[in-house]
């Protein structure tokens, strides 16, 4: 090869390494702040937020800066209205999802909206894709979440052979609904009830972890791909931890420990409630028979994983941060017992000086600014 054609060869991938880059994040929540966050990091990344009511969110990132754009409007049960949206877009995330509906609901939006996605992202020429799925999907699942869920996975790998599932167990940090919702019931009711004794099994995870994988899966230079592209990716945190342990923790975190009780149920009970609960509209009391069934099961990184996964914490460790100054560290998965006390109830107050009950102040700033105090615990 000439010198000239070796000049030319790489100056073409200098200039295609400081293009910019379009990545669309259809589903606007609490995971899609901290994938923002962790996309622009790179300078290069563009984002967009595609959902039913995006400004929101939007309004909530644009202290991020120009890479925020302007946001897009669309219902992901009608696909016409996505492709604007993935015009000229280089990678596009999924993250729509439902805890709590009927089937009939989760087969329009998790199972069939997220096949609009990937069919969108297909006809538009989408190179990456990538799916917030969820441990336990199973086209044979005992409920509709982690059926539909499976039927999400097939559509993204049907439309691309190098799509990139990620299934996280439940998912903790600065504005969850997990975590935060456990806190404020337990400053109402007498108790916090566990089902079966709370023995079920779950594996929590940073936000701020699966959002760092979610921006190397949108990567698209072939080392990743290797990692990344037709790839299952079980996101789980480095403790497993009963549901009994997870209710304990919050009670000391929110300063009620020793004053609320871990109270166990029996499954019928739980189910009784849920077939009540299920019919009323959605509050934080919610709960579903489906969901009763799903803490039978533990919800943890599989001991046996299909043959195209890769490892969490490997993958992370493979691909450091973008921009490592701005963006979470590099150094392990952040530990659920590190981060919690940095914005649930008595320990965050008295590092504010100031008493708040357990309530979780609100706002970007406020999310941003605990976001970067648990990074900082989990770098130290």
């Amino acid at each position: 090869m000439s010198s000239s054609m070796l000049t030319r060869r790489m100056a073409a991938a200098a200039s295609d390494a400081s293009r910019p880059r379009k990545v669309v994040l259809v589903g606007a929540g609490f995971l899609g702040s901290y994938i923002a966050k962790a996309l622009v990091a790179d300078p290069r990344n563009r984002v967009l937020l595609v959902s039913r009511h995006p400004e929101k969110l939007y309004a909530a990132l644009r202290p991020l800066g120009a890479q925020i754009l302007a946001p897009h409007a669309a219902d992901i049960t009608r696909q016409d209205t996505l492709a604007p949206a993935l015009e000229g877009a280089d990678a596009v995330v999924s993250l729509v999802g439902l805890l709590a509906a009927p089937e009939a609901r989760m087969v329009a939006v998790q199972q069939e909206g997220a096949g609009n996605v990937a069919r969108a992202a297909r006809e538009a020429g989408v190179k990456r894709t990538v799916l917030m799925s969820a441990i336990g999907a199973d086209v044979n699942g005992a409920t509709a979440y982690w059926r539909t869920k499976a039927r999400a996975e097939e559509a993204f790998l049907e439309n691309n052979s190098e799509a990139t599932i990620i299934r996280p167990s439940i998912v903790f940090g600065p504005g969850d609904s997990f975590f935060n919702r456990f806190a404020t019931l337990a400053k109402f009711l007498p108790f916090l009830p566990v089902f079966g004794g709370g023995a079920v099994r779950f594996q929590p995870v940073y936000a701020g972890d699966v959002a760092r994988a979610v921006e190397v899966a949108c990567r698209d230079d072939p080392e990743t791909l290797r990692y990344t592209g037709g790839k299952i990716i079980e996101a789980g945190g480095p403790g497993v931890l009963t549901y009994r342990e997870i209710m304990q923790l919050v009670l000391r975190h929110t300063g009620l420990e020793g004053r609320r009780a871990v109270v166990s149920l029996p499954y019928w009970l739980g189910m009784l409630q849920a077939w009540f609960l299920e019919k009323l509209p959605e509050s934080i009391l919610t709960l579903t028979r489906d969901q009763v069934k799903q803490l039978k099961v533990d919800n943890i990184v599989s001991p046996t994983p299909p043959l195209n996964a890769t490892p969490f914490a490997q993958l992370l460790a493979a691909f450091p941060p973008s921009l490592p100054s701005s963006a979470p560290s590099a150094t392990g998965l952040a530990s659920v017992h590190d981060v919690l006390p940095t914005y649930l109830g008595s320990r965050r107050d008295a590092v504010n000086g100031k008493r708040t009950g357990g309530r979780v102040g609100g706002g970007f700033e406020e999310v941003r600014r605990l976001t970067e105090e648990a990074e900082r615990r989990k770098r130290a």
